[in-house]
């Protein structure tokens, strides 16, 4: 069976004007270069609101870092009273967003995913051995690696909304 060890967790919320769709393909984009070839949004749920649209999104996304380990990044968006708000940028009336998005980044370790040693019990007891002992300091750099990534992320995240975020004024 697949182990699966939730190793860290980061959220940020920004409240503010910004550009739903850049953004959103801005974190998109940060995964694929991060080498996470499987993203996938298992939810996209849209409510219209009288405040505005709620969103609320969950994507997975999965880097294979061998035949036995493998990363997983849980991305859950929330994005609250969305409206449309027209920006001017210099001479250039834009089309933007307002409201608040909070995004929870968690990161997990995924251990044994082809599932090579569930053969029998004594592989099992096996693997239990060689995680624990074998392989210990291993396990605790990819755990550190997982974390740095969602920081990462979070960060990254962070610093293009804060600079697209303020960017014009609202008409």
């Amino acid at each position: 069976m697949v182990e699966v060890d939730k190793v860290y967790e980061s959220k940020f919320k920004f409240t503010g004007i910004f550009d739903f769709k850049a953004f959103y393909n801005f974190v998109y984009q940060w995964l694929v270069d991060y080498r996470y070839p499987i993203i996938e949004e298992r939810s996209y749920t849209e409510k219209i609101k009288p405040e505005g649209k709620e969103v609320e999104i969950h994507w997975f996304a999965r880097r294979k870092i061998s035949d036995y380990f493998r990363f997983l990044l849980k991305v859950d968006w929330l994005i609250l009273g969305m409206t449309a708000v027209e920006v001017q940028k210099g001479n250039i009336k834009t089309k933007m967003n307002k409201g608040v998005i909070e995004v929870k980044v968690t990161g997990y370790l995924e251990k044994d995913y082809e599932h090579r040693w569930e053969a029998s019990g004594v592989s099992k007891f096996l693997r239990v051995l060689y995680d624990r002992y074998v392989i210990r300091s291993r396990v605790e750099q990819y755990e550190e690696k997982v974390m740095m990534e969602v920081d990462e992320l979070v960060a990254q995240a962070k610093a293009y909304l804060a600079l697209e975020g303020i960017k014009g004024t609202v008409i």
